[in-house]
């Protein structure tokens, strides 16, 4: 079983800043387009951001253009989100997740693979 794991989530003020870190196997890593995803309390899970394997073309949520942005180490098998400017309304789970296909899906059924989630709590 593929199994990605996350990291970095926490409590955060509103106007601050955290960097969620995502570890995959390589043979995933090096292979697979990547995607976070947030699921808020009664809400249905939603496309934040993806990168493709090459690291080249990346893209976002409409509300969090400007303020987050993804981006890959392959030499660690890690992908991160750095999110900046946070607000009370990012607050959620977040989700890594693998893609084998080229596209840069918004749709969490065509992810192959997921982790556990890391919980992000913007305070206002």
């Amino acid at each position: 079983q593929v199994q990605l794991v996350e990291s970095g989530g926490g409590l955060v003020q509103a106007g601050g800043s955290l960097r969620l870190s995502c570890s995959a196997p390589g043979r995933i890593f090096s292979n697979y387009a990547l995607g976070w995803f947030r699921q808020a309390p009664g809400k249905e899970r939603e496309f934040v951001a993806a990168i493709t394997w090459s690291g080249l073309i990346t893209r976002y949520l409409e509300s969090v253009k400007g303020r987050f942005t993804i981006s890959r180490d392959n030499a660690k098998n890690t992908v991160f989100l750095q999110m900046n400017t946070l607000k009370p309304e990012d607050t959620a789970v977040y989700y890594c997740a693998a893609d084998r296909a080229l596209g840069l899906s918004i749709w969490p059924r065509d992810y192959d693979y997921w982790g556990q989630g890391t919980q992000v709590t913007v305070s206002s």
